[in-house]
């Protein structure tokens, strides 16, 4: 190769890389100029205005992208959602993913989930850069996940079975994501579980007293006299409300609740108070007798105990003084009646 072309590859190599240098300098000179006039915001363009703030209402913790985290969450909200386990009640088993997962494929594994047999599940995540999230939001990628299952209700405690059941899931979910769970032995979850139950077992009570109506009335007509009596729709129960908002005792039609009944007509009503799911009150048997009273009156009906007998007037500040005990040997156990995780265990 001659010195004349060794010459000519030299200066073709300058020339090459002073063009790279010039569009180099006139990328940065535009990028400059365009920073001048757009600065920077917290909101991107692309994607619009940032959301204003958006009041929310306290949402029970639950399974699945909610209705309202779905239409008003901001992507990036970072506060802590309320719900949280309680370690007395439920035993939890964790799940960590190996890769962070987008809400919407995590809400998609697991929205079915509610129950292990007869006992509620509950699902938390943490997300991805900090939050703890009892609702699914939308735009989020989450690293770990638990579920929480209820120990014991009104149905017993968590058995083998039901254990197993909640286990199996939570295995799907990590192998799905590729992930690993955590989780107490099925031998100490059993034994907690019947502890629980047995001291449940201890504080629950329900009290009642029966309308006997001296022969069998229409349904619409008994509900109209109790509803002008006081007793509001709540649910699909009848009941007499609290100042809380919240049951202090319940009617049932020949054993069922009003919109569950059978037949066009009924002869018996009973007014039934369920202890741990009512406010404490230390009139709560003596607000209950006053007003079957005052129904057996309207009824032409005969106001009878839980034994079927007759209600004496004198035994409501007795029953009061019995009933307000254990409202209190409750709270003493650590759980308040009327409570929303009182609600869930005496379910």
């Amino acid at each position: 190769m001659s010195d004349l072309q060794i010459g000519l590859i030299l200066l073709g190599v300058v020339l090459i890389l002073l063009v790279l240098l010039f569009n180099w300098w006139q990328d940065r000179r535009v990028r400059r100029q365009m920073q001048e006039q757009f600065p920077d915001r917290e909101d991107d363009p692309l994607l619009g205005a940032a959301a204003p703030p958006v009041a929310r209402t306290r949402r029970e913790p639950g399974f699945g992208m909610s209705s309202a985290a779905t239409a008003d969450a901001p992507s990036g909200d970072t506060d802590d959602d309320p719900g949280e386990v309680d370690p007395t009640t439920e035993v939890v088993i964790d799940i960590a993913f190996a890769q962070p997962v987008p809400s919407e494929q995590l809400h998609a594994a697991t929205h079915s989930i509610r129950r292990a047999g007869t006992k509620p599940v509950r699902m938390f995540a943490e997300r991805e850069g900090g939050g703890h999230r009892a609702h699914l939001r939308p735009n989020e990628a989450y690293v770990s996940m638990q579920l929480a299952v209820l120990l014991a209700n009104r149905n017993g405690p968590l058995s083998e079975i039901e254990w197993s059941e909640l286990w199996t899931v939570a295995q799907g979910i990590a192998e799905r994501f590729d992930g690993s769970m955590e989780g107490p032995e099925q031998n100490e979850v059993v034994e907690r579980a019947r502890r629980l139950d047995a001291l449940c077992a201890e504080l629950d009570a329900m009290v009642g007293v029966a309308l006997q109506l001296p022969g069998a009335r229409p349904v619409a007509d008994v509900m109209r006299v109790l509803e002008d009596a006081g007793f509001l729709r709540h649910g699909k129960q009848l009941a007499w409300m609290s100042e809380q908002g919240i049951p202090r005792f319940t009617a049932l039609f020949n054993g069922r609740l009003p919109g569950e009944v059978q037949s066009a007509s009924v002869d018996r009503v009973e007014l039934v108070l369920d202890l741990p799911n009512s406010p404490a009150d230390d009139q709560a048997f003596s607000r209950m007798a006053s007003v079957g009273r005052h129904l057996a009156a309207g009824l032409d009906a005969q106001l009878l105990d839980d034994q079927g007998r007759p209600v004496a007037d004198g035994v409501d500040q007795a029953l009061d003084r019995q009933l307000y005990e254990r409202y209190a040997l409750l709270a003493d156990s650590g759980f308040e009646a009327g409570q929303e995780r009182t609600a869930r265990l005496f379910s």
